[in-house]
């Protein structure tokens, strides 16, 4: 059995140079502040400084330090079993509407790849969606999808059968998508922003927004951002409160292996209805070796401590299919689900006509990112764009469908909310090994705790600082991540991943 061991890290990070853009320690003025280094908010900052704009672009961490660094980075139209729901639930020309978004943003970054000169290893490959254990009805329904919608594909049970090495019931094929490296992209897009006038600053983390006339940031180290405009691409909505995001997204974590394949490894992008999800695609190291990615074992976020055997199904699938005899890195990513699986793009609440918003691309967000980017741009520039209504974030009537899912959402957050309170630690502090962390009893009551890999132990409070569930230990990541709203700190309680914006509280 393949074995997995030491800290999870992406091969799109190790495999990219670090940045190093200074962080901001002194008050600021701008025409436009993006929050988020991510690929909506730098596609976002291109386009505005490209228009004359003056933009700085503030991220908690480094470039590409959030879910775009940790991504299966498939750049593709094709977003699983979508089509057929989204014409069942918003209707055909809706429906339409969202795949042209898509198509428009992987045709815009074949373009700007090409007129910067980003070297991302941009690829042109087909996408595909299959089932091989069951949907074989929702697979018919989507193939009848994509005829009444006319994509760009169809029907591929035969093609996908010679592709893989396992058997599939049914298939459906979209031409012309595409692969890449997004932290190169992203790295690519800050150079950019950067040579043009812009500011780019990392190790610089927003706490809270002023939104009066003027909107103002509030960073961490107690600065403040004047601006005339605000784009929150934090991935979770930092400042959450304002229009109840958190109440209308679901966030679910998804896993990836990598490993050395052969060249019969199939072209192609792949992607399974069933449950438990696979996802295929491959890339070239700099030295020469193909790399198989190997994806999905998906589950809502902070559901699951045992993470590790996530990864390790994934390696088993590889090694019986694949023939993978050893793995380079291991990662996950983080991703937000909206109630009806449209994006929210756009102005954040109705009241305030400074304040945007890009979130919920539901695992897609390689061009689902760069469509909110673009038309994020042509929000704040008065840019007439035929795809706001469907982004809509402020879209208020709920169908039944979307009803029943916020009741459930809330409805598990409220569960969640009261378990956390009632668990108990089994063991005491002092049992602890090192790199190992968990509930744990320290004068008589429970609290987070971790023995680093030089035996020194830190407690934490596990009570999130977001909005007050218990987070839940992360094995794999050690990590404390909360099952309500997603937030994820560190084993000493630093910030990983927001809507918190304050650690977890330190015992001594």
């Amino acid at each position: 059995m393949p074995y997995l061991s030491g800290f999870p890290s992406s091969y799109w990070k190790q495999s990219a140079p670090a940045t190093s853009y200074p962080a901001l320690n002194q008050d600021a003025k701008h025409d436009v502040v993006v929050i988020g280094a991510g690929i909506a908010g730098l596609v976002t900052a291109m386009q505005l400084t490209e228009r004359g704009y003056d933009v700085a672009v503030i991220e908690a961490g480094d470039v590409a330090a959030g879910t775009t660094g940790y991504t299966t980075a498939k750049v593709s139209s094709q977003h699983g079993l979508i089509y057929d729901t989204l014409i069942r639930t918003v209707g055909e020309e809706s429906a339409r509407l969202y795949y042209e978004a898509n198509e428009e943003a992987i045709t815009f970054l074949r373009h700007q790849v090409e007129r910067l000169d980003i070297g991302c290893e941009l690829e042109t490959q087909d996408a595909y969606l299959y089932a091989a254990t069951s949907k074989e009805q929702a697979m018919e329904r989507e193939v009848r999808a994509y005829e009444r919608l006319r994509l760009n594909g169809g029907e591929a049970t035969e093609e996908v059968r010679s592709k893989l090495p396992y058997d599939v019931k049914r298939a459906v094929v979209l031409r012309n998508q595409a692969q890449f490296h997004p932290v190169k992209y992203l790295q690519g897009l800050a150079q950019q922003i950067v040579h043009q006038g812009g500011k780019v600053y990392e190790q610089t983390r927003a706490v809270s927004l002023e939104s009066n006339r003027t909107p103002t940031v509030i960073l961490e180290n107690g600065h403040r951002i004047e601006a005339k405009k605000v784009v929150i691409a934090t991935h979770f909505p930092f400042h959450d409160f304002k229009g109840l995001y958190f109440s209308k997204l679901e966030v679910h974590r998804s896993y990836i292996v990598s490993g050395q394949v052969d060249e019969t490894f199939p072209d192609g992008m792949f992607m399974s209805a069933d449950q438990p999800s696979r996802s295929l695609r491959h890339t070239r190291t700099e030295d020469g070796r193909l790399l198989g990615l190997f994806g999905g074992e998906n589950h809502l976020s902070g559901h699951e401590t045992e993470t590790m055997q996530r990864y390790q199904h994934l390696a088993d699938f590889a090694r019986s299919e694949f023939h993978v005899e050893s793995f380079e890195q291991f990662w996950s990513a983080q991703d937000l689900i909206t109630l009806d699986k449209i994006p929210y793009i756009g102005q954040m609440t109705a009241d305030d006509p400074n304040v945007f918003v890009a979130t919920g691309f539901a695992k897609w967000g390689m061009t689902n990112g760069i469509a909110a980017g673009l038309l994020l741009s042509d929000l704040l520039t008065g840019t007439p764009n035929r795809f706001r209504h469907l982004f809509d974030p402020t879209r208020s009537k709920l169908k039944t469908k979307d009803a029943t899912q916020f009741v459930k959402n809330n409805a598990d957050v409220a569960i969640e909310l009261v378990k956390g309170k009632l668990t108990k630690a089994r063991r005491r502090a002092d049992e602890l090994q090192p790199d190992e962390g968990g509930l744990v009893t320290h004068h008589g009551k429970t609290v987070g705790g971790y023995r680093d890999s030089e035996g020194n132990l830190h407690l934490v409070s596990t009570t999130c600082t977001h909005m007050g569930c218990d987070t839940k230990w992360n094995e794999a990541e050690r990590s404390w991540d909360c099952p309500c709203h997603g937030s994820r700190f560190g084993p000493t309680g630093e910030v990983l991943e927001g809507p918190a914006v304050n650690p977890l509280k330190s015992i001594d």
